[in-house]
């Protein structure tokens, strides 16, 4: 285990903010943290990953925890498909090409997703159809306030859209240490989003597999999203909301080109990044801080920005988009 005071985080959010945490603690085992854990202030803590799902408003003036638990291991294995037991410090894209290499499939839609292992269960990471909960067996970690090692199966993660346990009751009080996920040699290849779907029938493919896939999803997150190491970013900042069919009729009448999906016959998604592109306010810029020129789903520090000027950006488009929709959106990125 490491311990740094005033360290920066500046390589540690993808939004490349210069915040500094009081404390900084990094960690390569569960032994580490049940050795040390009685030496550190958890009086006021943070799980921090690579920082791609955060922004910080401010220095952060407490601990920081950081995973750097390395590894893939293959646990179970047959002629159907295997478990990986993975570290909570893998980076996931890394996992994703390893299990695509390697001919392990129902992961390959979530290339390119940035981020940590360990984080991918808090925020239930989805893209084009697949969630993690959907190859998701098990998770195992330490519980900092009744200091011991904890097993949570799918059940108990308590996944939802872009939502868990851990990012409510458990939020910042339980470090996953290693996840094991079930992964298949043949799966059916979900191809059931649209952005995929427009994109086989340009290239007009005579035939599909798990790697095919993987470079699919990666070309279209390339085209869609900005390379934060260019300019930085987090992703999509809000949450698709998600409203009542009532609430859909009323807007259809105003805006007969709105675009929505439906669940089930009371709940319809409303991508977010359209509501926000309808309010005029896609590369809209002020400063440092906007909203990026092609994709509206997407805040931007051009450099130098603040992470109170990315805060009070996103407060701006909520307040549009309440008052021109009648939708509250969701930050779909942590604010610290």
């Amino acid at each position: 285990m490491k311990i740094e005071k005033k360290y920066s985080l500046k390589k540690l959010n993808t939004f490349g903010l210069n915040a500094k945490a009081d404390t900084f603690v990094s960690f390569t085992s569960e032994e580490d943290l049940i050795t040390n854990v009685d030496e550190l202030n958890l009086d006021k803590v943070l799980i921090l990953g690579s920082g791609s799902n955060i922004l910080f408003s401010k220095d952060f003036a407490g601990t920081i925890l950081h995973s750097e638990i390395k590894g893939i291991e293959v646990t179970e294995e047959n002629e159907r498909g295997g478990k990986l037991k993975v570290g909570s410090g893998v980076i996931w894209d890394e996992l994703v090409e390893y299990c695509v290499n390697c001919g392990y499939g129902g992961i390959e839609n979530l290339s390119l997703i940035p981020g940590t292992v360990g984080a991918a269960p808090v925020q239930n990471i989805g893209a084009y159809g697949v969630e993690l909960k959907d190859i998701f067996v098990q998770l195992q970690g330490f519980d900092l306030r009744e200091k011991k090692i904890k097993t949570f199966d799918k059940e108990q993660c308590k996944f939802d859209y872009r939502d868990s346990i851990f990012k409510n009751k458990m939020k910042n009080s339980f470090i996953i240490t290693n996840v094991i996920l079930e992964l298949q040699r043949n799966p059916k290849l979900n191809i059931s989003y649209r952005a995929i779907k427009d994109y086989l029938y340009k290239k007009n493919y005579k035939s599909l597999d798990i790697k095919k896939i993987r470079n699919i999803v990666i070309e279209i997150r390339e085209s869609k999203l900005p390379d934060p190491k260019k300019l930085g970013n987090a992703g999509s900042f809000f949450k698709n909301p998600i409203i009542t069919k009532n609430h859909l009729d009323n807007l259809k009448k105003k805006f007969n080109d709105i675009v929505y999906f439906e669940i089930n016959k009371n709940k319809y998604k409303i991508p977010a990044g359209w509501l926000i592109e309808k309010a005029g306010l896609k590369g809209y810029r002020k400063g440092n801080v906007g909203v990026h020129k092609d994709q509206a789903l997407v805040l931007v520090n051009y450099g130098g920005g603040k992470g109170e000027e990315l805060l009070q950006l996103s407060s701006k488009i909520k307040n549009v988009i309440l008052n021109k929709f009648n939708i509250s959106l969701e930050t779909e990125v942590n604010i610290i």
